[in-house]
């Protein structure tokens, strides 16, 4: 019977060093792995390919299913594209997981009892990766959310609580702010919570959650964040846990996954035989966990446990009067292996049930909603800041026409009419056009409005329909408004 085959890359810096004691490891373990190696990061962004990996690369990544990647340097200056968001969103890998534990009392944390997984969506949200330079002074992120990214996300987030014995999920969004994007978040977690009554649900606001997490994280278990959050917060929890170099992450999709250390290529650190492979090791504890392999996962994480407890430590988690002997890569590697089959006196013992991939129901299409167009925000570059003068620009443009000018805002502030003077403004206008009373609007009013404000020498710079949906608004009101 041949082997699983995973791919592997061994990435930049101290990626080489790394993966060759995460492999060493996984080999003393007894892991069922066979392996096919790709090149991806620097030499591959250099020679031309912008993603940093080759097509080529792709055939074995979508063939075997599971890659463990070591992390990669990507060259400085514009052009290149982020080689994890373009694996992750490529294969669908829409579940990032960090696992966020102190090692009290072998790794210093002023968190002795923090014990918490951070499950971020991967695919959207200002990831989307979607911008635009608009105006002389005005540049633009979009930030996307679906519907189906959110129950994807949402479902993961409890069916993973459930099965880990978890006892609460924790929602963060910023949805007081954002109520159309993160509020649709928060209303899926609201809705699919319902159907685990077991499951303790909370939702926290997220600056003062991302507070709460730094002070108190004991009172969390599992959080459940939109893209740029989880970023943002998974790495400060697992530094307050102990290091981000001890924290691994998994990638979970539909068809592939993705599992991988936190942290960075360091190139400082580079071929000196002094870099942690803890956090790639932990991230392929997830990787056979994931392929059903649990009793090789226990055997490499209680050794590793077993090791930390020893006061083995690398340089980077190295603290006098706790740790017992500093060592290099390759000693620490030594060090796990000859720990093979041993458990930890006092840290909790890893134990990881024989369990398939968690296979979560595709999430169904919304049903098509009564769309209607009632008006149009019309987004003009102007570099004069009078709002009063561009207001009467444009009501001259469109007074033919069943549409009128409700509402001018400035990065999302109305300034007309009955704006505040101390309102700091940029050449960067919204014009909100709205049907007249009694009048209709479809796409070739829009057309001829277009068209009249050209003619008027208003550089129209992108447009955004507005739209009920089933009588409700698809669109915010402007600041002030």
């Amino acid at each position: 019977m041949s082997l699983p085959r995973i791919t592997v890359a061994h990435g930049d810096g101290i990626g080489p060093e790394i993966m060759a004691a995460t492999l060493n490891i996984l080999e003393a373990a007894g892991a069922q792995l066979a392996y096919d190696t790709i090149e991806i990061g620097e030499k591959v962004y250099l020679r031309g390919q912008t993603a940093g990996i080759d097509e080529s690369s792709w055939e074995k990544l979508i063939q075997n299913k599971i890659f463990l990647k070591a992390p990669i340097t990507t060259p400085q200056g514009g052009g290149f594209k982020s080689l994890n968001v373009t694996v992750r969103k490529s294969l669908g890998l829409y579940s990032n997981v960090r696992p966020c534990r102190s090692y009290n009392p072998f790794i210093r944390t002023k968190h002795p009892g923090m014990d918490l997984v951070i499950i971020r969506e991967n695919e959207e949200d200002l990831y989307a990766g979607i911008e635009h330079r608009q105006t002389d002074e005005v540049y633009q992120c979009l930030k996307v959310i679906s519907k189906p990214g959110c129950e994807k996300i949402v479902r993961y987030a409890f069916e993973f609580a459930k099965r880990a014995g978890r006892k609460k999920v924790t929602c963060f969004t910023k949805d007081n702010i954002m109520k159309m994007t993160d509020g649709i978040f928060h209303k899926v977690f609201d809705e699919i919570g319902a159907e685990y009554p077991g499951l303790e649900k909370e939702h926290w606001i997220v600056d003062i959650g991302a507070a709460k997490l730094a002070d108190t994280p004991e009172v969390f278990d599992v959080i459940v964040m939109p893209n740029l959050y989880g970023d943002i917060l998974s790495d400060v929890a697992a530094q307050i846990a102990g290091s981000v170099g001890l924290a691994g992450s998994s990638n979970i999709g539909e068809h592939c996954a993705m599992f991988e250390a936190i942290h960075g290529s360091a190139p400082r650190r580079a071929g000196q035989d002094l870099a942690n492979p803890s956090g790639l090791l932990l991230g392929a504890v997830q990787m056979l966990v994931h392929m059903g392999q649990g009793k090789a996962a226990e055997k490499v994480h209680n050794a590793w446990l077993k090791t930390i407890e020893d006061g083995v430590h690398t340089y980077d988690i190295y603290q006098e009067g706790i740790s017992k002997k500093k060592v290099g890569t390759k000693e620490f590697a030594k060090a796990v292996c000859q720990r093979m089959g041993e458990e930890p006196l006092k840290l909790a013992k890893a134990s990881y049930a024989a369990a398939e991939p968690l296979v979560l129901p595709t999430p169904k299409p919304a049903p098509a909603a009564k769309k209607e167009l009632i008006g149009v925000d019309v987004f003009v570059h102007e570099r004069l800041r009078d709002p009063e003068e561009i207001a009467k620009r444009v009501k001259q443009a469109a007074k033919d026409l069943p549409v009128e000018l409700q509402m001018i805002s400035n990065r999302g502030v109305k300034v007309w009419p009955q704006g505040l003077k101390e309102t700091f403004c940029t050449d960067h206008w919204r014009c909100r056009m709205v049907a007249k009373e009694g009048g209709t609007t479809n796409p070739g009013v829009i057309w001829m409005l277009l068209r009249e404000l050209s003619q008027a020498n208003v550089d129209v710079i992108k447009t955004e329909n507005l739209y009920l949906f089933n009588g409700e608004k698809g669109f915010s009101l402007g600041q002030g408004q």
